[in-house]
Formats: C-alpha cells, sequence, structure tokens
C-alpha cells in the first residue's frame, strides 16, 4: 500500500483532476480520496513571519543565532591546540 498526499486545485467547473505516477501498472486497485478545503493562501501570504524555535524548543532569533555563532567562536578559540602540540601528538600517534 502506498499513502501520498497531493496538492491541487479544483478548477471554476468543479472538477478535480488528478494525475500522478505509480509503479503500478495494469492491475485493479482501490482509490481513496479525501477533499478538505486548504485556508486561502491569499490571506496565508501575510507579511508576518513564523516563528522558528531551536532544539531546546526556545525562538529563534538574529541575536539568538548571533550569539551562538560567537559562542562557539569562544569554545573553539578556548580548545585550540598549537602547533606544537599537534606536531607531538602526531610523533607520540606514531611511536605505536
Amino acid at each position: 500500500m502506498e499513502t501520498m498526499k497531493l496538492h491541487s486545485h479544483i478548477g471554476a467547473d468543479g472538477i478535480l483532476q488528478i494525475q500522478t505516477p505509480t509503479d503500478l501498472k495494469d492491475t485493479p486497485v482501490e482509490v481513496v480520496v479525501v477533499i478538505q478545503p486548504l485556508p486561502n493562501t491569499d490571506v496565508a501570504t501575510s507579511s508576518e513571519v513564523e516563528p522558528q524555535y531551536n532544539a531546546w524548543g526556545k525562538p529563534t532569533t538574529k541575536k539568538s543565532i548571533s550569539n551562538a555563532i560567537a559562542r562557539m567562536q569562544e569554545l573553539r578559540q578556548q580548545v585550540a591546540l598549537d602547533k606544537t602540540s599537534l606536531r607531538s601528538m602526531i610523533e607520540e600517534g606514531r611511536r605505536f
């Protein structure tokens, strides 16, 4: 069984036309159609932007994203290793 969700448009003539490719050929099938009107798209396209939330459920804003980037850069500097440390680690690894 295959379930598909499609968005379509019913014309002024009141006829819904559905055309969709399937892997099935030359076989009887049962088709279930549920017609549910969508909200008026003219109203739904307002200039108001829906808020987005991070993994902890807090709203994301330009300021919160900038703060997160700044904090990641701080952490990178705190845990960064200098070149001499890296060389000594590589040499230590080659001993084994």
